[in-house]
């Protein structure tokens, strides 16, 4: 059987939990590459992925680049029609490539794969992606064939489409890079199907730590270049004045005894620096928005009326 699919395993400081990604990979029953993308762990990442019995091709770069920046220095390495993208610290089944692989020769209008991506309790973290009404991509725990988004930890997308479609937005670092490229994918006019029988398990969090402040910055930065480059102008403008307009509240809520959530995101100095580094990157986005716009052959309000709020 021929090879047609290049797994991308992005890492850092994966020490505790990449060999077993590795073994997993090793046991699939598809044949397949492998693309190990080191990001300059140095905690001993590095010598366990050269002595991989698995001998997958291995690319370290000289700085973290993130999740996002892994995947698009991977990319140009992969020369097969589908490229699976898997966080290092998930452990597919025997047949999970198998069964995304099935799924997209069996659907040409799919340009993307999910998988069943189970918690290491056995509980469900996601079958796919859900578009929310203000524009948040949120994890779906039950879902239908159709999705309008991947989770990124554990999917398969067609290679040619992905990287017509603009590739992965490196400068996320990491978070919303799925999110965001389901969207480009979608005003392609392409779909995006849940597959169930592709099944990994995941330990969620082992690389980064959900709720701290690092994690908030990145969500809700990139929530909102997401939307600046894929969004209607409508929705767009919408959600920056909204997320503008909640930050200049917390002081005023705070001086006048009111409640404020206990979380990250609503740290003034956060949400501050969140706007900072939107202002920041909003030309690039902006120039983005355009190229997007010239590729796209469905409207960004069609994509929206048909899938935004939509659980």
């Amino acid at each position: 059987m021929s090879i047609v699919s290049t797994v991308v395993v992005v890492t850092w400081r994966g020490r505790e939990h990449v060999t077993a990604c590795l073994d997993a990979l090793a046991a699939q029953r598809r044949p397949h590459e492998v693309i190990v993308l080191d990001n300059a762990s140095d905690d001993g990442t590095a010598e366990l992925i050269a002595a991989h019995p698995g001998t997958p091709r291995v690319l370290r770069l000289p700085r973290n680049a993130g999740y996002a920046g892994g995947l698009a220095a991977a990319l140009p390495l992969v020369r097969t029609p589908y490229v699976a993208w898997l966080n290092d610290d998930a452990v597919p089944e025997p047949d999970w490539l198998g069964a995304l692989e099935d799924a997209l020769d069996g659907d040409p209008g799919a340009a993307a794969a999910t998988s069943s991506v189970l918690l290491t309790d056995g509980s469900t973290q996601s079958v796919g992606v859900a578009l929310t009404a203000d524009g948040h991509g949120v994890d779906l725990l039950v879902a239908g064939r159709d999705v309008f988004g991947f989770c990124g930890g554990a999917a398969l997308v067609r290679t040619a489409e992905l990287a017509a479609a603009g590739g992965v937005p490196s400068g996320f670092f990491c978070y919303y890079e799925d999110t965001d490229t389901a969207w480009r994918l979608r005003l392609a006019g392409h779909r995006v199907i849940s597959v169930g029988p592709a099944r990994v398990r995941h330990r969620h969090g082992a690389s980064t730590r959900p709720g701290s402040a690092p994690f908030h910055l990145w969500n809700e930065r990139n929530r909102l270049l997401m939307l600046l480059r894929c969004a209607p102008v409508t929705v767009t403008l919408a959600q920056l004045a909204r997320f503008a307009l909640i930050t200049a509240a917390l002081p005023v809520r705070r001086l006048r005894g009111a409640a404020v959530p206990d979380a990250a995101n609503f740290r003034l100095g956060l949400r501050l620096r969140v706007l900072a580094e939107v202002g920041l990157r909003s030309p690039a986005a902006v120039a983005q928005r355009w190229v997007i716009g010239r590729r796209s052959t469905v409207s960004r309000g069609a994509v929206w009326r048909a899938w935004a709020g939509r659980r």
